[in-house]
Order: structure tokens, then C-alpha cells, then sequence
């Protein structure tokens, strides 16, 4: 938007209490809890918005406005404003202290008086500042706001992260393309069909549609009262004539005060960070330290940390002769971490501009392959015609490729990728530092090498943006200066080595150094190999699935339409929810209590969605939305990411960002592929051999996780099910209900199905009644039941929480680790899931180490049998393979032996293995 426009000043307002609850309620569904047990989630929300206007606008004039307690004049006017408002959530009151220190922090003025809304307050200083020749910028998305849009006036609605910088700018076109009116209407519109969000009762019977054609006809809402008598409508113009002194008080609500006496004082408002040490101590405390590495890697005025490193020597080699020493060295050492500086994030797309090396604390070497044109006449670019990379390469191949030599480095499985690339077969990896700090506190939120420097080594490392900037003014590593790249790689390799120095006795302390060294840094090799072969898929099948898809969509768009009787945005949740609840009233219709309004309008959430889709209104958006975020996400994305060499899909498998271990896949992240859908499984038929000849097998671990709580609770007749082969839900189905297992129908397996999965999860009775559409008496029964059958199920649940109380974490059966700092909170639905998460942990820890102990067994086996058959993907409890067909069988073999016998249980591990022409009918 830039900085400023016709020499004209911005002043930014931000509605502190709009972006309060917006940030709230982000986090709603998984609130962000801290070492300390508080609920930080809203606070991070918020600071990351004001970050991002920071960021985004470096604006000369800032203020944040808030509500106060205090009852305003229209609550005088009409005492049941604002009655219907939903309460404040207790652990939203508990962040408003919080969210209020971020702003102190930031220097960032406050604005507010008793008696006033913040709304008002808004539009006295946007009317003053208007005056003063500014253009004024309002961040809030409340409708409410537009009536102030102007020429020098805006409002500035944060989206979510969208292409662009995620941001709707409303003037006075954009305004009237929204609500209908120009913003001078907007007070017209508002009074004739109310704010329910605010209960302002409008004229009742009067929708959006009907106040814009009375305002059209009429010019205003005093005009529409005046000559309504000639409306067409006999019962519009009845409801109307009952309701004239409703829709006049109506109005007089919505119109905002601009004549609040606030001070305004443009000097107070202009907007500069003084204090950054203040921030950072704030944001340590709250442990937001991502944003300290935000705000140091952005160009706004934030100086980066001051830290006195000890005196360092780095380096780079400037000929031939001096990397041939450099070799000599590594070997001396027998130990050194490496790291690569790259023209890109995508390996198989990336150039080495150098790599750096170092094997002693604050000692590294640079070793450039690519500089800017004045650097050329440097010996190592005469000495191999300017091209020094294969030269270089062949040098220090014997060191590289040498599995007596131990490496370390951050994220190491991206330089052994490209160095892969380069022909290069990287020997000796034994330590990943990003790798290890994720198993020593798997709940962090970061493992970048700039946030475990901070945390662990107390070192600032040098921000990125100093090498490449930001924005369009960003340049590539092999534009950066050779000075400045050296200072760059040599400090990243020299902290990976400290922090393995670090990190290494820690890994030990915790009692997880087989977990690290025969697990996750094995894996690393298995995870790289199944990147770079990547996955084929049918991209004329997935243009055919678009299409259909499409053509689906719109019958559904069609028919929600007319279900509602009327048009509307279907991507709005605030507009399905004025249809929903106060149009159809669907609540009333289905004798469900209606859900209250907060600021941010009716939820139309999944979950509230599925607790009203007996209606077809609901039912029918669950499934546009289904079907059109399987389009967007997987029908639609995939054929994009193919890449155009290998003509193949290669996602990224990660190991460090799940907190119970299991490994995550993004571009496209497989795993969340629906499995129960008809259209999940149709996705599945586009993953395919490249070669005709060939197949895809899958080989699935069968319910895992139950075989694993047998294992854990000890139970014998849970584990006798699974011993004597029996159906499981059957066997818990017939035990519940007191029934000879012959004859349980599908609907009693299926309540056992849930249940058994519910107990592992941490399912109470009111879950489960809800999951089974059953009153939730009749759902204590059945768990009742199910832990007088499985006594040691319920011991198991009762003294891992316990545990989870006493040690503040819990293990899976390989001693992964994961802290619940849930079980501090003074919040009783925060601690509730804290204790769900200590039960299920153990379980889905342990499926995950299962998993990853087979995938190495397999890798290693593929790769020193040299066989042709490759491994491509992992899902959940699934592993995939492309086979030749005189594979198929002794893969079958090979892969079921290593699957069910990774981890030594007291009941028998069972893996299912299909064959077909993809993966839908190999699954």
C-alpha cells in the first residue's frame, strides 16, 4: 500500500476489542497453552496481526482503541442493547491483561473513555484526523465502521493469510458492493433491518433485501417511513407502519458519535519503536519467540538483539589448495557439522552458492561456489574457469562420502537432499540438531536454527534479511555479498555444532538416545530417499474429477439456495448464519437451544453444523464445503506440484512438527486425504506407478492403536480378543450388551466402535452421546459397562493421567516425551484436555515409533538388497510402494515381516497388504 501516498500521513485504528475477540476465537479449537498452563492463544493472534500491520503498512500514525466497562449512552436509549451478547469465555478475560501488554509494549497509543464505545471513539478521531489532510485507515471487519468510509477514510479488514498480504481495503465502491448502499446509507440500512449482533431490533420482518429496496424507492429510511404508503407490499408496508419509533431508535443506535471528547494530538500518535528490548522481554515471557525472529527478519525498525559472541574465526577458502587443507582438517577433526547456502528452498530445485563447515566452537569455513562479479578474480574461480562447484565437490567427496566422518547440521535432511542432487552420497550423518530439540520438547513451536540458538546457546544469530532483504526488493544467495554470506554460513555452522555440543548430553539425560540415533536420525535417510523418488499421478483423471466436481458444486450451490429461500454469499459464515438462525430459525425447527451471537456472529462450525444436520440446510453445506475443499486442496492443487523434471509429486515428509511423533507430509499434506468419503477414495485412484507395467502396494497396520492400549493396560480380555483373532468391536459389542457375539447386528458394532475408540481418545459420556446421537445417561452406561469388562483399561487411563499430574509429561513405550502444560491451567476444560492428551499419548506415540522403527527396517533393506521396488509414502498407519511385478510377492513377504515385528507387543501385530493399479485399489 506504501508508506505514503501524495506526501499524505496514514494513521492506522485498530478496534483492540474486534481484533480481540477475532484472535480469540482463531484459537478456539486449539488453544495455544504455555510452559506456565495459560491460555496464550488470543494473545498470539493479536500480535500477530499488529506484526503483520507493522510489517505490511509501516505505519507514520498508529492507535488502539478499546471498550470500557462503563454503560454507554445507548444503553441508556435502549437498556436491551447489546443484552443478547454472548458472556465473555473466562479464559478470554484472563488474556485481556495480557493482550493489553502487548500494546504497551509496542508503544502503540491506547484510546478509550468511559461511556463510549470504541467504535466512537474511531470515528471522532478518523473525522478529526480527516480534517488534518490524513487518510485514516480503520482495522476492524465490523460493518458497523463502513458508515464512516469516505474519500480520506477506509476500513482495512484483516483476512486470514490468502494470496497477497490477506487484507480487504474498503472504500466507499467496495462498501456499496458489499452492503448494497454507499456508506452514507449504511446507518439506513442497518436501522431498517437491525443488528442482531448487537440487538438493534430494526424493523422485524425486514431483511437485507427489503431495506434495500425500501432505501432504493425512498432515498433513506426517514423517507421510506414518510411515504410507505405507497409501497406494493401490503405486508412489508404494514410491518413497517407498526414499527416507525423501532426503526427511528434503530437508527439513532447504529449512528456512531463523532463528536467524542477524546483528544486528538497527531504527535501522540505518530508511531515509532523505541523500546525493542521491552517487546522481546514480553514476548520470552509468553514464549512467543517467533516473533522475535519475525520482527528481526522484517525491514521495519526493530534492532536486532545484542549479544557478545566470543571472539570467532570465520573464514572462507579462496583457492584449490586451501579446500584440499580444508579437507585435511575435517579429517583431523573426525567429527563437523555442515550447512549449504542455496538459491532455493525446493532441493530438487536448488544450486549450492557454498557450503560451510565447522568443527570446533566459534571456528568455520566458507567455501564459496557462486559470488557476485566482483568477486571472479578470486584463485578458486581462475583456477577452475570461474565453475568451481564439480572441482570443489571432487575434493572433499572422500570427507563427505566417509561414513567414519560424523556430520551434524540443522535440518540436515535438506543439504544431504541437494548435495544428493550434486552426486554426492552424504556418509556419517549422525546428528540433526532441528531433529533432536524437537525430541526434547516436542510442543515447542519452532525448531528454526535462529530460535535454538536463542534459546539454547543464548547467540542472535544474524538475520536473514540482512542478506537478501524482503519484499520485491529480495535478492537470491548468489547475489549476496561474499563478505556478508561467509559471516552468514559460517555462523550457521558453527551454531549447529554447538548446539549438538548442546544438545547431545541432554538427548541422553532424558534416556532418549536410542529413540534419537536407531530411529529418527535413521529415519532421516528413509524420509530423503522417499522425497526424491516422489509420487506419479493421473493428471487427466484429476482434470476429469475437477470438472465433475465443479458441476457438483454448483447443483449444491443451487440447491442450499434454495432451501434459504433466497441468494447469498455461501463462503460467509456471518451471512449462513443470519439464515440459519434467524431467517429459518433451523434451532427451533429441530428443538435445539439456538447458538448465542458473539461480536464475530454465530458459529457455523463443523461441529455446529453436524449438531443441526437433520436439517437440510446444514447437511447440504457440510457437503459443499467437503467437496469444495477437497477440490481446492487436492483435486485442483496436486497436477501443480509435479515437478517438471521427474514429472512426479514430491511431497515433504516432516519429522519435527507433530507433538505425539507421527510424521507429517505438506505439498500436498497426504495425509489428511479423507478415507471414509467416496470422494476421498476416488482422490486415491489418481496416485499411480509411473510405469504400466508395475503396482502399487499398500500395507496397513490393522487397529494399531487398540492392540497397543491391550498391550499398555495389560487388560487379558482386550488382549485375549486380539490373541484369539477376534473381530474387536464385535467382541466389545457383545461384552457391553451382554450378547452372544453371532448375533450383533451393525449398529451395536458400531457403538462399540466408537466407544472403544472414544475410551482411547479420552471420550466422556457427553462425547460419546454426542458421536452416537444418544442421551448422554444412556452413554455413561455403555462406558460403565466397557470398564467393568476392561477393568485394567480403566487403571491404565487413571494412572497415566495421574502420571501426566505427577511428572508433567508422559512417554510412549520407546520413551518419546511429550509435556502437558495443559495440566496447569486453572481452566477446567484446558486441564480436561490436558488429561486426554495424557491418555491418548502413550497410544498414538507408540503407533507413530511403530511405524517409524518399520520404515527404517524397510529402508534399509530396499537399499542394500538393491531392489527396484521403492517406498513413496507414509499415511497415518499406512505405508505405499511402487513394485515391479516380480517383486510383488517377495515385497509382500519382506514388508509384512518387518511392519509386524518393529516393536515386541503381548499381542499380535497385524498388517493388511493390497495390490492394484493405484492406491485406491491397493488400499
Amino acid at each position: 500500500m506504501g508508506s505514503t501516498e501524495n506526501g499524505q500521513k496514514r494513521l492506522f485504528l485498530i478496534d483492540g476489542t474486534a481484533l480481540a475477540y477475532r484472535s480469540y476465537f482463531a484459537f478456539i479449537k486449539n488453544p495455544l497453552i504455555n510452559s506456565k498452563g495459560i491460555n496464550t492463544g488470543g494473545v498470539y493472534g493479536f500480535t500477530g496481526a499488529i506484526i503483520r500491520i507493522l510489517k505490511e503498512e509501516k505505519p507514520e500514525y498508529l492507535g488502539c482503541v478499546f471498550d470500557m466497562k462503563a454503560p454507554t449512552f445507548r444503553h441508556k436509549l435502549y437498556p436491551q442493547y447489546k443484552a443478547t451478547r454472548e458472556k465473555m469465555p473466562d479464559d478470554m478475560v484472563e488474556q485481556l491483561p495480557l493482550i493489553r501488554s502487548v500494546v504497551e509494549a509496542f508503544e502503540i497509543p491506547i484510546l478509550e473513555m468511559a461511556g463510549f464505545e470504541a467504535d466512537d471513539i474511531m470515528g471522532t478521531i478518523a473525522r478529526k484526523a480527516e480534517k488534518e489532510g490524513m487518510k485514516v485507515f480503520l482495522v476492524t471487519g465490523d460493518k458497523d465502521l463502513m458508515q464512516l468510509v469516505s474519500p480520506n477514510v477506509f476500513l482495512y479488514s484483516l483476512k486470514s493469510r490468502t494470496p497477497g498480504n490477506g487484507v480487504e481495503v474498503f472504500d466507499a465502491e467496495k462498501v456499496e458492493e458489499k452492503l448494497g448502499v454507499p456508506p452514507d446509507k449504511v446507518i439506513d440500512l442497518l436501522g431498517l433491518m437491525g443488528d442482531t449482533s448487537d440487538n438493534v431490533p430494526g424493523i422485524p420482518g425486514v431483511g437485507p433485501k427489503t431495506a434495500l429496496d425500501l432505501i432504493a424507492r425512498y432515498g433513506s429510511l426517514e423517507g421510506a417511513l414518510e411515504k410507505i404508503e405507497d409501497y406494493p407490499k401490503k405486508g412489508i408496508k404494514e410491518k413497517v407502519l407498526r414499527n416507525r419509533e423501532s426503526a427511528v431508535l434503530s437508527k439513532e443506535l447504529v449512528t456512531l458519535d463523532t463528536n467524542v471528547p477524546v483528544e486528538f494530538n497527531p504527535e501522540k500518535l505518530k508511531y515509532r519503536i523505541d523500546d525493542t528490548q521491552k517487546i522481546k522481554d514480553l514476548f520470552i515471557t509468553l514464549e512467543f519467540k517467533k516473533f522475535i525472529t519475525d520482527l528481526e527478519n522484517s525491514d521495519i525498525n526493530f534492532a536486532p538483539s545484542v549479544y557478545q559472541r566470543k571472539e570467532h574465526e570465520y573464514r572462507y577458502a579462496t583457492s584449490l589448495t586451501e579446500i584440499s587443507y580444508l579437507k585435511n582438517e575435517l579429517y583431523k577433526a573426525g567429527e563437523f557439522s555442515l550447512d549449504l547456502e542455496t538459491t532455493s528452498l525446493n532441493p530438487l530445485e536448488a544450486e549450492i552458492v557454498g557450503i560451510s563447515f565447522s568443527w570446533k566452537a566459534n571456528e568455520a569455513v566458507y567455501v564459496p561456489v557462486m559470488v557476485p562479479e566482483k568477486y571472479r578474480g578470486l584463485p578458486i574461480f581462475i583456477e577452475t574457469g570461474g565453475s568451481p562447484l564439480k572441482q570443489v565437490i571432487e575434493i572433499l567427496r572422500p570427507a563427505l562420502e566417509d561414513p567414519n566422518l560424523k556430520k551434524c547440521g540443522q535440518n540436515i535432511k535438506y543439504d544431504w537432499h541437494v548435495l544428493q542432487q550434486n552426486g554426492v552420497d552424504l556418509k556419517g550423518v549422525d546428528f540433526d540438531t532441528m531433529v533432536a530439540a524437537y525430541l526434547i520438547n516436542p510442543t515447542s513451536r519452532e525448531f528454526n536454527i535462529d530460535a535454538l540458538a536463542r534459546e539454547f546457546l543464548n547467540i542472535t544469530k544474524i538475520p536473514t534479511k540482512e542478506l537478501i532483504g524482503t519484499g520485491k526488493k529480495q535478492i537470491t544467495m548468489d547475489d549476496v555479498d561474499l563478505e556478508l554470506i561467509s559471516e552468514y554460513g559460517c555462523e550457521d555452522a558453527d551454531v549447529a555444532f554447538q548446539l549438538k555440543k548442546h544438545l547431545e548430553p541432554e538427548i541422553k539425560k532424558l534416556g532418549m538416545d536410542s529413540l534419537f540415533r536407531d530411529v529418527e536420525m535413521k529415519l532421516v535417510k528413509v524420509l530423503l530417499e522417499m522425497e526424491e523418488t516422489g509420487v506419479a499421478v493421473d493428471v487427466d483423471m484429476l482434470g476429469r474429477m475437477s470438472k465433475e466436481m465443479e458441476s457438483k458444486l454448483e447443483n449444491i450451490r443451487s440447491d442450499i439456495f434454495d432451501i434459504a429461500g433466497e441468494e447469498f454469499n455461501i463462503n460467509s459464515t456471518q451471512q449462513l448464519g443470519v439464515i440459519l438462525f434467524e431467517k429459518l430459525k433451523v434451532h427451533e425447527q429441530l428443538g435445539i437451544k439456538r447458538i448465542r451471537k458473539t461480536k464475530t456472529g454465530y458459529s457455523t462450525d463443523v461441529r455446529v453444523l453436524e449438531s443441526l444436520s437433520a436439517h437440510p440446510l446444514a447437511g447440504k453445506m457440510l457437503e459443499y464445503r467437503q467437496l469444495s475443499k477437497l477440490k481446492s486442496t487436492y483435486i485442483d492443487a496436486i497436477p501443480g506440484l509435479i515437478n517438471k523434471k521427474t514429472g512426479r509429486v514430491h511431497a515433504s515428509f516432516n519429522q519435527t512438527v507433530t507433538a505425539t511423533g507421527r510424521i507429517s507430509s505438506s505439498n500436498p499434506n497426504l495425509q489428511n486425504i479423507p478415507v471414509r468419503t467416496d470422494l476421498g477414495r476416488e482422490i486415491r485412484k489418481a496416485f499411480i506407478p509411473e510405469n504400466r507395467d508395475w503396482f502399487i502396494v499398500s500395507a496397513d497396520y490393522s487397529q494399531i492403536e487398540l492392540r497397543i492400549m491391550a498391550h499398555l493396560s495389560g487388560d487379558e480380555t482386550l488382549k485375549n480378543a486380539f490373541i484369539n483373532n477376534e473381530d474387536i468391536h464385535s467382541r466389545t459389542a457383545a461384552d457391553i450388551f451382554s450378547a452372544d457375539i453371532s448375533r450383533i447386528t451393525p449398529d451395536m458394532r458400531r457403538k462399540a466402535k466408537e466407544i472403544n475408540f472414544g475410551i482411547m481418545y479420552g471420550m466422556g459420556p457427553y462425547g460419546l452421546a454426542r458421536r452416537l446421537g444418544i442421551p448422554v445417561k444412556e452413554a455413561e452406561q455403555f462406558i460403565t459397562a466397557y470398564f467393568v469388562r476392561y477393568p485394567k483399561v480403566n487403571e491404565f487411563i487413571v494412572n497415566t493421567i495421574s502420571e501426566g499430574y505427577k511428572n508433567g509429561f508422559v512417554t510412549t513405550l520407546l520413551n518419546r516425551r511429550r509435556y502437558l502444560y495443559e495440566l496447569k491451567s486453572s481452566n477446567q476444560n484446558i486441564r480436561n484436555f490436558g488429561e486426554r492428551t495424557a491418555v491418548n499419548t502413550p497410544i498414538q506415540g507408540t503407533a507413530a515409533d511403530l511405524i517409524k522403527v518399520a520404515m527404517v527396517r524397510i529402508g534399509e533393506r530396499l537399499r542394500q538388497e538393491k531392489w527396484k521396488s521403492m517406498m513413496i509414502l507414509q499415511i497415518h498407519d499406512e505405508l505405499l510402494f511402487e513394485v515391479p511385478e516380480n517383486e510383488i510377492e517377495r515385497l509382500k513377504d519382506m514388508v509384512k515381516k518387518e511392519m509386524e515385528n518393529a516393536i515386541e507387543l503381548s499381542v499380535p501385530i497385524i498388517v493388511d497388504v493390497g495390490i492394484g493399479k493405484n492406491w485406491y485399489e491397493a488400499h
